[in-house]
């Protein structure tokens, strides 16, 4: 079994790894031609403002008195230059934003895993195309781009990182320090004969990266007046730069400005997933050869918006984020960015129609060099009779549009010649596509396989197991025939000579060849499978396709639920209904009163908003007060028992109740504190890592008897949660922990209904080392119910409070106990942990069911990963390539969800076992009735 374990987990890896050389991988190719328009350029230099987090409305809206929000920019977008909306793509996070931005493609998700800092995969960008770059702002963004530039031309100016405190007092010195920096630079420049010359090149590009407006908005939310006197702060700054710039260069008007932001941000203060206000963000250009405004009598935007910010009259013209790349190269003149696939607004443009065509077709080569290059890399290794083309852009075809454009152009046909480049960049895009997912679906196939046959090899291994164990003992195992084993080998070597003659990536012969060694070993116990068949025609058919259909429904019910969390509400009241059916409401009402009462509660937590809350630091004490009055009530139970809760055992239990209390202290401090902007207090933050560190080992100084380990679990658990909780999700755990006690004791109680014998109270039951107690008896259907249960409530516990559609709601303000400078490992950390909490939670209560039931840990276990693989090849088939960019993101998203899940509850057990079974002695003495 270990060996099984050990080789599940590798091939769980291996399927999880599958869906990033699938879907994740890199669309970058490299080795195009620069292309760059012929003409001369409008502008010598370009200013590009990227005021981080600023929400579209919120730069264009009005104050309460009726004054416009940023009045520079209203008279900009009124008098002198164009406006409209950027429109940006999920993940909507700093790095991905501003990649869009400068380097004109959306970033793959690769980057997740250098936390959107490293480039792992250098690309162009418009900074390394340009003659000089100066840039100023955060050390995060600045420092990318200047790894992936060529030559030394381009220079950064940062703060640093602990300048990031979402806690300071005053988070606004990161925008003051940005324009005081440039204020200072072009006044030295001015004493700096080099420094001067440069600056009076073409070509240059000057980037003031504004992080404070983020900064507020995850402090005090996007509506709070800090947010809202940043972007009056900013807009004065902005005011200044432009005319510091006008003076330095003499008011030559060869100045191009554009301000815009990486991503919105939520009501709440998050990021990162795709609703309006994330990806709806400013665009405003003005300056060398941006159009002036135009009015208009109508426009078919939301006029809500438009009459809100009272631009109804002002043309608004949209782009998507990474268009905004070629218009910036366009503007001063340096080549597209190689790797971009933006395409060219060019009703943004102030100059001439040739102009506005040659950019066109410049922009519509640069892709079109990708789409080729795209096609060769992927016919070099592809056997010629099995290579598909992309019959939509052949090379004829190529040829055929450039010089029919290039013709237009001659005969200033110019806005034919638009059009036509427009059609070859669509179609360029589409093959670029095609190519990218070229052997999608050959992937897709052999993974399909490998979890159909892993998932049936384990369901043959339970009925192996458990169906028949004397009969099991007594057969004589029969050795597969040669000839299968043969044929396998046969297939093995065809196909890794078959990867071998394309020149396929390594990672391809484990995804190809890992269905073979898997199905081979299905089809080894076809004894086993000839046995299953027979016993199953023993039964009625109605009884099969009942038990199937029921099965069916509730795996279909767990999918459903990571759409409609409403879902796992009409699972758990269907739970409550669970002693009505089974007769047990007859036995034991009090145990059965408390079931349906745990249930009906816990039910209720999908139904509440995961989003657009609100800290209630009030319900986090209440919390913590409704779990202390639970303890309270544990102790006086057990010390009326005599349960052996004396002395030392009530030290520790009051210790927790301790920790208990300081948690409720310093999350009701903090918050007051941060109120006050006054920071995270050092005390605080110290009790608070004391808290967590000690929530792994007090559980650990407690008895090993169930109900006492159990209890000290719970505690150490909550003063951790509660430190992270931020609102009504406090109480969750609490009452999730509840449900988990009352199913314990009504599994207990099934299992005599069904006369099993049960020695032992679930009270005097302790944790042993060895979890997996011999087997007593078959594996039953309510096995299989067990099995389901857990998995329904490790999803209840990922999504009672959250969901994935809504990852924006993890709030960093749930780490402010912790720490307020950001540090997106340490925080997402934390906020890993919180998630895991309540699955720890539950896989401690399903060790005890194990115990109390009386079965094997590794049946269930089998199960549960049965259950869960059946989901994830649900999902890998609802994964999607096409529609919205979140609705990729979450179909992805959920197959990843499942198969970490398979993963980590291999980790869990574990984790939860140590927690269950393990006992510290402080004092060096072992006590032999707790062994």
């Amino acid at each position: 079994m270990l060996l099984f374990f050990i080789v599940g987990l590798l091939v769980h890896f291996v399927f999880f790894a599958s869906i990033f050389d699938i879907y994740f991988t890199s669309p970058l190719v490299h080795g195009m031609t620069p292309q760059f328009t012929p003409l001369p350029p409008p502008a010598r230099r370009l200013v590009l403002i990227v005021a981080d987090g600023l929400r579209a409305d919120a730069l264009y809206e009005f104050d309460e008195n009726g004054n416009p929000m940023a009045p520079f920019i209203r008279n900009i977008v009124t008098h002198e230059g164009s406006w409209g909306i950027s429109h940006t793509r999920v993940p909507t996070e700093s790095r991905p934003g501003h990649v869009a931005l400068i380097a004109g493609f959306y970033e793959d998700v690769s980057a997740v895993a250098k936390g959107w800092k490293e480039n792992p995969v250098e690309f162009d960008s418009l900074f390394n195309e340009s003659k000089y770059t100066w840039s100023w702002g955060s050390p995060d963004i600045l420092t990318m781009f200047a790894k992936g530039a060529t030559g030394d031309h381009v220079f950064t100016y940062s703060y640093d990182a602990n300048d990031e405190d979402f806690g300071a007092q005053d988070v606004t010195k990161l925008d003051t320090w940005v324009f005081d920096k440039v204020k200072e630079f072009f006044h030295a420049a001015r004493k700096n004969q080099s420094l001067f010359s440069k600056l009076n090149e073409e070509k240059i590009v000057f980037f003031l990266h504004l992080l404070g407006i983020d900064t507020n908005g995850h402090a005090h939310r996007p509506t709070s007046r800090e947010y809202k006197d940043n972007i009056k702060l900013v807009d004065e700054g902005i005011k200044d730069i432009v005319s510091l710039l006008k003076e330095f260069y003499g008011n030559d008007e060869k100045t191009a400005f554009i301000l815009t932001s990486d991503h919105g941000m939520t009501d709440w203060g998050s990021h990162g997933a795709g609703h309006p206000s994330e990806t709806f963000t400013p665009f405003v250009a003005w300056g060398a050869g941006i159009k002036y405004p135009q009015k208009v009598s109508a426009q078919q935007f939301d006029e809500a918006l438009l009459k809100e910010c009272k631009l109804e009259y002002w043309k608004r013209q949209d782009v998507n984020q990474a268009d905004i790349a070629p218009l910036m190269a366009s503007l001063i003149g340096v080549p597209f960015p190689v790797n971009s696939l933006g395409i060219l607004p060019v009703d943004y443009l102030n100059n001439t129609d040739v102009f506005k065509a040659e950019s066109m077709y410049t922009n519509a080569v640069q892709i079109l060099e990708q789409f080729k290059v795209k096609m060769t890399q992927k016919k070099e290794v592809t056997l010629s009779f099995l290579f598909t083309p992309f019959n939509l852009l052949s090379d004829s075809k190529q040829l055929d549009i450039l010089r029919k454009a290039r013709s237009y152009i001659k005969q200033r046909k110019y806005d034919e010649a638009v059009s036509l480049c427009k059609d070859l960049i669509d179609l360029a895009l589409k093959g670029l596509s095609y190519y990218h997912t070229y052997d999608r679906f050959f992937l897709g196939i052999n993974v399909v396989l490998g979890f159909v046959g892993w998932a049936s090899y384990a369901s043959l291994l339970i009925i192996k197991s458990h169906s028949s164990p004397t009969s099991s003992v007594s057969k004589e195992v029969k050795k597969p025939s040669h000839l299968l084993t043969c044929s396998f080998v046969a297939i093995g070597v065809l196909i890794a000579c078959f990867l071998l003659i394309q020149g396929c990536p390594r990672t391809y012969y484990v995804y190809c060849l890992l269905p073979v060694p898997i199905w081979y070993a299905v089809l080894r116990e076809y004894q086993v499978i000839q046995d299953l068949i027979t016993s199953l025609l023993t039964f009625p058919l109605s009884h099969v396709f009942g038990y199937l259909f029921v099965c069916t429904l509730g795996i279909e019910v767990l999918v459903l639920s990571f759409f409609y969390r409403y879902m796992l509400t009409a699972g758990l009241t269907v739970f409550a209904g669970w002693p009505f059916i089974t007769h047990l409401w007859t036995r034991a009402k009090s145990i059965s009163l408390s079931w349906i009462f745990f249930c009906l509660l816990l039910a209720v937590f999908p139904l509440m908003p995961v989003i657009g809350r609100k800290p209630d630091i009030s319900v986090v004490i209440g919390a913590g007060l409704l779990v202390l009055l639970l303890s309270l009530f544990v102790v006086t139970t057990l010390i009326k028992r005599k349960d052996g809760f004396i002395n030392g055992k009530l030290l520790l239990h009051l210790l927790q109740m301790l920790s208990i209390v300081l948690a409720m202290c310093v999350v009701y401090s903090t918050h007051k504190s941060l109120l006050r902007k006054q920071g995270l207090p050092l005390i605080n933050q110290i009790v608070s890592w004391i808290i967590l560190a000690s929530s792994f080992v007090l559980p650990l100084l407690s008895p090993t008897l169930l109900f006492q380990r159990l209890v000290s679990i719970f505690l150490s658990s909550m003063s951790t949660y509660l430190l992270l909780s931020t609102g009504y999700e406090a109480l969750f755990p609490l009452v999730l922990s509840c449900v988990m006690f009352v199913w314990i004791h009504m599994e207990q109680e099934t299992l005599q209904r069904c006369g099993v014998s049960c020695k032992q109270k679930v009270s005097n039951i302790q944790f042993t080392c060895n979890t997996d107690i011999s087997q007593f008896r078959q594996l039953s259907w309510d096995d299989t119910r067990r099995a389901f249960f857990l998995v329904f409530f490790l999803v209840t516990a990922f999504f009672g409070t959250g969901n994935i559609a809504s990852i924006n709601s993890f709030d960093l303000a749930s780490v402010y106990c912790f720490l307020t400078v950001f540090n997106p490992f340490m925080m997402g950390a934390l906020m890993m942990w919180k998630i895991l909490i309540p699955f720890v939670l539950v896989m401690c209560a399903f060790e005890a069911v194990q115990l109390t039931t009386q079965l094997s840990s590794k049946s269930l276990f089998l199960m549960v990963l049965v259950i869960s693989d059946i989901m994830a090849l649900h999902f890998f088939f609802l994964v999607k390539d096409y529609g919205s960019w979140l609705d990729i993101g979450t179909s992805i998203s959920h197959y990843v969800i499942v198969m970490c899940m398979t993963i980590v509850l291999v980790f869990l057990n574990g984790l939860a076992q140590l927690l269950t079974t393990k006992k510290l002695q402080l004092c060096g003495k072992p006590k032999s009735h707790l062994i």
